[in-house]
């Protein structure tokens, strides 16, 4: 098998000036020299048929063939952490510790009888919790902040094990207006802009959303679905909730779910998604296994 010509620290030079805008900061997040740096970059401009950064004056600038290589770079460099961190899994048995990521369409007391079975069978390993919302919940697979995520979206590159579907319903308290009015015809997308809408903030750090908004005149954001029950039993809005989170409110009455024109819901799909399906121990393997029989193929039908 021919050797490569180019090494993984010469590559990671090469990212690193690309992510980090300059040879001086690269050397800085690389902990090398900037003259080390400015070597690596040269040997790889070298040994390939084409360059891939042009140098002017202090600014480095990725050129057409750069933009593809950074990318192959960006997925060797990965490909290596990842053989390493199989390398630890394999030395150390079972993990001593797991991180699971669950996206707040779950109600979080549906995953508790599963992790007292987890828990009973891997005693000796911890479990973290994640409680994300919309892209955090994708970060956390992208970025590998958990070893299990329950996400709505599979990100591309990523398989995904159907689990559940989540009805998500319009639900305020009996005495605001919008739940006094058309049970017959039902509410219509303008209508319900006219009112006060509570809506989840995302905890993803890259990008901003709000969970179900309708472009409302007025709205209310909030970080958790427990802080927007606690808004709609006050009567200070209305907000599309999982009916999960608020099956106790709707049976003793002190919510209403509302009547909606056409017929019209929103039904979400939820995922098992493993960050790095081929370096995961036991423990992380079991735990997939039993959330996927406890949850696999359910839909909320409130």
């Amino acid at each position: 098998m021919k050797q490569p010509r180019i090494s993984l620290e010469q590559w990671a030079a090469f990212v690193a000036v690309v992510d980090e805008g300059s040879f001086a900061r690269a050397a800085e997040q690389l902990n090398k020299s900037q003259s080390s740096i400015s070597y690596a970059i040269s040997r790889i401009n070298e040994l390939l048929p084409t360059a891939v950064l042009t140098l002017s004056g202090r600014k480095a600038t990725l050129t057409r063939e750069g933009k593809v290589m950074y990318r192959r770079a960006k997925q060797l460099l990965q490909q290596a952490q990842t053989a390493e961190q199989v390398a630890a899994t394999l030395a150390r048995g079972t993990e001593p510790e797991v991180v699971l990521a669950v996206d707040g369409l779950l109600e979080p007391g549906q995953l508790l009888p599963t992790l007292e079975k987890f828990s009973a069978a891997f005693p000796m390993t911890r479990l973290r919790i994640l409680e994300t919302q919309l892209s955090g919940t994708e970060e956390a697979i992208l970025e590998r902040k958990a070893d299990v995520v329950i996400s709505h979206q599979v990100p591309v590159g990523y398989m995904g094990t159907p689990l559940k579907v989540v009805r998500m319903i319009p639900v305020a308290h009996p005495d605001h207006p919008l739940a006094q009015q058309h049970e017959s015809t039902g509410i219509n997308d303008f209508e319900l802009r006219s009112w006060r809408q509570i809506v989840l903030r995302d905890s993803g750090q890259r990008r901003e959303q709000d969970a179900g908004w309708l472009g409302s005149e007025q709205r209310w954001t909030v970080s958790h679905f427990s802080t927007t029950i606690k808004a709609l039993r006050a009567g200070l809005g209305f907000a599309f909730l999982p009916t999960d989170w608020v099956k106790r409110e709707l049976a003793s009455g002190e919510l209403k779910q509302l009547s909606l024109s056409m017929g019209a819901e929103r039904r979400l799909p939820l995922y098992l998604v493993m960050a790095a399906a081929d370096s995961v121990g036991p423990a992380t393997k079991a735990l997939a296994r039993l959330l996927i029989e406890s949850l696999g193929d359910q839909s909320e039908t409130g």
